[in-house]
């Protein structure tokens, strides 16, 4: 690994400040910076710590009855903090990694990071969550830019992100047993306006929604109103977990389950 600074900055303004250093970087919990840094994949300058800023911490429900959960809160936290307002949400912080890493990782980190087969992409995507930053805030829907690429400029904080609750909600996990990411993941949402899907660890572009899935759920809601319906397989991910065409009828699996879970 590399040397580098350490700065602990106790407010938002004060870390922002850190960040314009040249080759500064931010630091959440650290589980996917810190193994990049020992890989030697990575060399900044400076870590900037998100640890220490109060106001990026903690789970509220907001007068509109949206829940903010600061972008420097675990997932730990959120799992026993999110569970009396949005436990689909709840309940996928739970699923992430093991306890070492609830405990340690963070809902800003892992949505900045957008990594492919993570839990939280899916969970804001499905939800139509709001990223609110320093400097803006920006819908979900804008926001993942593909694998690993986000619409955050550099030096941009995640400072909370807004979750409107839905009428029913189910994430549905195939764990990938040895690292616990989401072979393939979904997280479905049905609210007054309509249904939404979000799907991750499948495909090679990152997080994304299924609109066909949508446009049939939104016609009738019912697992069986995906008959026929398949996501195309020419861009899943192929390894040695599975193959694309495998990933493709995950996909299907796992939406039915949520379907199910939320009827």
């Amino acid at each position: 690994m590399y040397s580098f600074e350490f700065e602990k900055p106790s407010t938002i303004a004060d870390a922002v400040a850190a960040l314009a250093t040249e080759e500064a970087q931010a630091l959440g919990g650290g589980q996917t910076l810190i193994p990049t840094l020992k890989q030697r994949l990575a060399a900044p300058s400076k870590l900037v710590s998100m640890s220490g800023i109060p106001e990026m911490h903690g789970v509220c429900v907001e007068d509109d009855g949206s829940v903010s959960i600061g972008g420097a809160t675990s997932h730990a936290t959120v799992a026993r903090e999110a569970a009396g307002s949005y436990s689909a949400l709840a309940a996928l912080a739970g699923q992430i990694g093991d306890p070492a890493v609830r405990n340690r990782g963070t809902i800003g980190g892992s949505v900045a990071n957008n990594d492919p087969a993570a839990c939280y992409p899916a969970g804001v995507l499905g939800s139509g969550a709001t990223v609110v930053t320093n400097t803006r805030q920006i819908a979900a829907d804008d926001f993942f830019q593909g694998m690993f690429a986000t619409s955050l400029d550099e030096g941009e904080i995640i400072t909370s992100i807004r979750f409107p609750v839905p009428q029913a909600a189910s994430y549905q996990k195939f764990l990938q047993p040895a690292s616990r990411f989401a072979l393939v993941g979904v997280y479905l949402a049905r609210f007054a306006g309509g249904v939404r899907v979000a799907v991750t660890g499948a495909s090679e572009d990152g997080v994304f929604r299924w609109s066909e899935a949508e446009q049939a759920l939104n016609k009738e809601f019912r697992s069986d109103a995906l008959t026929g319906l398949r996501v195309n397989p020419a861009n899943m991910i192929a390894d040695l977990h599975g193959s694309k065409e495998y990933r493709a009828h995950l996909v299907s699996v796992m939406t039915k389950r949520a379907i199910e879970a939320c009827i």
